[in-house]
């Protein structure tokens, strides 16, 4: 029989998938588009090709202690090759598609990279450019050959070719598949992550089994997944929400992972499959509204009153019930003719008509995209984690939903605060401490509770509320204490602004630097007759200060009269990581930002009206430019 999958003890990754492979064989594991055509494999093809790679990377003198680089979007053999090394008892060490090569000399450096498994030519050639420029990494393994044919790097290999040779190990020892998969134990590295970076170089992060299954089981016994789930495998496998989701839980509990083709595709990917778990982030959730409201604008005359029927009630509705107070708006007639007419064929063209589990998390969503979902009958709750409790550690239950709170702890998790207000959590999925770095691991780690630097309190309910981080806390010249990050999440709350550095600190007044979110400004522009030729341009228009002025006041409104925003200065750019300014999961590196934008800074403060920047830019090709522009300071 198969192990219970309703707890953590003795299992690992590998045991899981080999369950899988034993008990249910010829059910669907993975599903990865490739050229347009959705090609499945099961869970005993995908154990079988999983420990045929293992056997090849043994066979090559590879295993603990060494590490496989991941480089490349979600693809079903990176995740196959991430599980081999686990099964030897290496690292497993996803990166960023868009990581710099100053970031991967960083990650090469930590640990002996034995293998860089790469997705295709351009991920080919970053790892031999590292190695060029004295990396070590031993062996580059490809996905994707094209354009590769008449490369002749030394230990150069297709994985197609390390498979057979696998293949033919175990023919030739047919104790040696059992024998691998039952290498790793629950203490062995499953994964090996990296922190954000907001303050300094990424800190690496390695979770064994155990945390990363533990981590699953107790989001599972929160309700955040259920049985049979679909999922798409497309957030950064870097990130450790994709550990927590695509890796872990859905090993730990069968789950089929289906792969977009690419980037470009998720959303006419996500369509097709209809996925019955689906996580985003806050922009994602975002742009797919825009997206709708985009579309009903473009529609008929017809078209908008019933949608504006129907929507508005629902909207209204949901809005008093999240107050507490009687639903009103549609009776059950009128909610199924909307979900006939609006709601169900809005869900069915963007993927959501089977979503049962939608969450957000990683910085606050906006209300009115919050309430929208629910409205339209997609049940989006927020959670709460971190890469070092190896995913969510507190979310939201459907009929319980506050939008200030980030949910209950989850079953297995303890919270408790700090006299400074400090979150602390202890769980078996808590890591056991930062690699080679015993002074950051010190700081992290008190009596086997996690520091999580995030500053909140509970309510009497039991729900976690999470106002930023500790480090954050600072007090303007009068002594009021405020978390910037809190002020600038809700800023964003507006569709209009993408990113916030809110400044203050050791000032008798707050402001605020924002960078508008093209998309969203850009139709509004369009749709007002607003005519601009560039983002720098469209940033600076009085039409969208005035747009950009409106949400300072409604942020405003819900501030003390000593946190209040004074001046504002819409940035000629966004705040871009390859720029060092925010990091791969677009959180602000303000230290970065406000010495870059110190002139801007001081213009806010001194009674200027304008002030000249002149400001060096990375192109994606990695050649810098310089921008020059005028920038003009508002009042709020």
């Amino acid at each position: 029989m198969p192990t219970d999958r309703h707890t953590a003890s003795g299992r690992t990754l590998i045991s899981c998938l080999t369950d899988h492979a034993a008990h249910r064989p010829t059910a669907i594991a993975m599903r990865e588009k490739e050229r347009g055509i959705w090609k499945e494999k099961t869970w005993k093809d995908y154990a079988d090709e999983v420990t045929a790679f293992a056997a090849a990377l043994d066979d090559m003198g590879i295993g603990e202690g060494q590490a496989l680089m991941v480089l490349g979007d979600n693809r079903l053999r990176l995740y196959a090759g991430m599980l081999s090394i686990a099964m030897l008892r290496g690292y497993a060490m996803p990166t960023y598609p868009g990581a710099t090569l100053d970031e991967l000399r960083h990650f090469a450096g930590e640990v002996p990279i034995a293998v860089a498994l790469a997705e295709d030519q351009e991920q080919v050639d970053k790892a031999l450019e590292l190695r060029a420029e004295g990396s070590k990494i031993d062996h580059i393994v490809y996905d994707d050959g094209r354009g590769l044919k008449d490369y002749a790097a030394e230990n150069l290999h297709s994985w197609d070719s390390l498979i057979e040779r696998g293949k033919a190990r175990l023919a030739a020892d047919p104790a040696l598949g059992e024998r691998l998969q039952r290498m790793a134990g629950p203490e062995d590295p499953a994964v090996f992550l990296h922190s954000s970076g907001t303050t300094g170089k990424p800190k690496g992060i390695v979770l064994s089994h155990r945390n990363v299954i533990s981590a699953a089981v107790g989001s599972r016994k929160a309700g955040v997944f259920s049985d049979n789930d679909e999922i798409l495998a497309y957030l950064p496998m870097a990130w450790v929400g994709d550990t927590a989701v695509t890796v872990a839980a859905a090993l730990t509990f069968g789950f089929t992972v289906n792969i977009p083709e690419k980037q470009e595709t998720v959303l006419r990917d996500m369509r097709e499959i209809a996925p019955t778990f689906y996580l985003a982030a806050p922009r994602s959730w975002d742009n797919m509204l825009t997206t709708i409201q985009v579309g009903i604008e473009n529609s008929t005359w017809l078209k908008k009153k019933i949608y504006h029927f129907f929507m508005d009630r629902a909207i209204e509705a949901e809005r008093r019930r999240m107050r507490g107070k009687a639903d009103g708006g549609l009776d059950w007639l009128g909610r199924w003719l909307g979900e006939w007419l609006v709601f169900g064929p809005i869900k069915d063209n963007f993927g959501l008509g089977r979503v049962r589990h939608a969450y957000t998390g990683g910085e606050a969503i906006g209300e009115d995209t919050f309430v929208f979902y629910r409205a339209l009958g997609v049940k989006l709750c927020q959670l709460y984690g971190q890469t070092e409790v190896s995913g969510f550690s507190a979310a939201h239950v459907p009929d319980t939903v506050k939008l200030h709170t980030v949910g209950a702890p989850s079953p297995g998790f303890e919270v408790r605060l700090t006299d400074e207000g400090e979150i602390l959590i202890r769980s078996d999925s808590v890591f056991s401490g930062y690699f080679a770095n015993p002074d950051a691991t010190a700081e992290a780690l008190v009596d086997g509770w996690l520091r999580t630097g995030d500053a909140g309190y509970l309510e009497e309910d039991g729900q976690l509320v999470v106002l930023g981080r500790v480090s954050e806390v600072v007090y303007t010249r009068g002594g009021e204490r405020y978390v910037p990050n809190y002020i600038e999440n809700r800023l964003k709350f507006s569709p209009y602004i993408k990113d916030a550095a809110v400044i203050g600190a050791g000032r008798d007044t707050l402001t605020a630097m924002v960078c508008i979110d093209a998309d969203a400004t850009g139709h509004w522009a369009e749709v007002n007759a607003v005519p601009y030729v560039s983002y720098a341009d469209l940033s600076q228009r009085p039409e969208v200060a005035e747009l950009l002025a409106g949400a300072f006041k409604r942020v405003n409104e819900a501030l003390p009269e000593p946190l209040r925003l004074h001046r504002f200065v819409s940035l000629h750019k966004e705040f871009d990581p390859d720029d060092g300014e925010i990091t791969r999961t677009r959180k602000l590196r303000r230290k970065v930002v406000e010495e870059r934008y110190a002139p801007v800074i001081e213009a806010l403060y001194d009674g200027s009206k304008d002030v000249h920047v002149k400001a060096t830019v990375t192109y994606e090709n990695g050649e810098t430019g310089v921008v020059e522009r005028t920038l003009m300071i508002r009042e709020v």
